[in-house]
């Protein structure tokens, strides 16, 4: 409701609202701000969690105290977060959970049939290493095949074996003397060029030496 003017007119002329009307409205008006009141009267301002007030009434100045609160997000799953607010960083820790094409499926792999080919495998499968004078090692990582010719007495040394290892050595010249292992067929023939197979089991090697005919 608008407030509700009393008309008092000029002074002692009686050209005014009479007694009757002018309480009418005074008693409107009355009404109206009581009735305000009663159902949203303010009493005192209290401040919260990072706002602040000057006083609890009349001229009030409400501050933020905390403008940049500090907001912590928590990592969930494969998703790592890092940073504070207003800036946060998300890694995916596992981008390549799913694998498509050769090589499928989410945690356990299947890999396809017919996928493995001689660009696949590592070079310690396919690779022809010649070891030269001095050279008495034979590293599984590095090759397949290892060729050498010995002179005098040497002793040869394997390393980086993998249980199930296969290799081929092509040698002439004197014998060598090998690791701790097991000769399941042949014997060393001087002056010929000697053929060395060896199969590491995880706990011994097996030696199977022949000659080409």
């Amino acid at each position: 409701m608008a407030q509700q003017d009393i008309n008092i007119g000029p002074a002692n002329q009686g050209q005014g609202d009479t007694l009757f009307d002018a309480f009418t409205k005074v008693q409107s008006n009355f009404t109206e701000l009581y009735t305000d009141e009663s159902q949203g009267e303010v009493n005192s301002i209290v401040a919260g969690t990072g706002v602040s007030v000057s006083s609890a009434t009349g001229d009030v100045t409400v501050t933020n105290t905390a403008p940049d609160q500090t907001v912590s997000l928590a990592d969930g799953g494969d998703i790592a977060v890092s940073g504070t607010y207003p800036s946060f960083t998300l890694t995916n820790s596992a981008p390549n959970a799913t694998h498509t094409g050769d090589v499928t499926g989410s945690g356990a792999l299947t890999i396809a049939n017919d996928t493995i080919d001689s660009d696949r495998i590592g070079v310690q499968y396919k690779t022809n290493v010649v070891l030269g004078s001095g050279e008495n090692n034979l590293d599984f990582s590095a090759g397949q095949i290892f060729t050498k010719t010995i002179s005098g007495a040497t002793t040869l040394t394997f390393s980086n074996a993998v249980t199930g290892d296969c290799k081929l050595c092509y040698m002439a010249g004197d014998a060598p003397t090998l690791p701790t292992g097991n000769t399941i067929s042949g014997s060393w023939v001087a002056g010929t060029t000697n053929v060395i197979q060896i199969l590491y089991t995880g706990n011994v090697y097996l030696y199977s030496i022949s000659q080409f005919v």
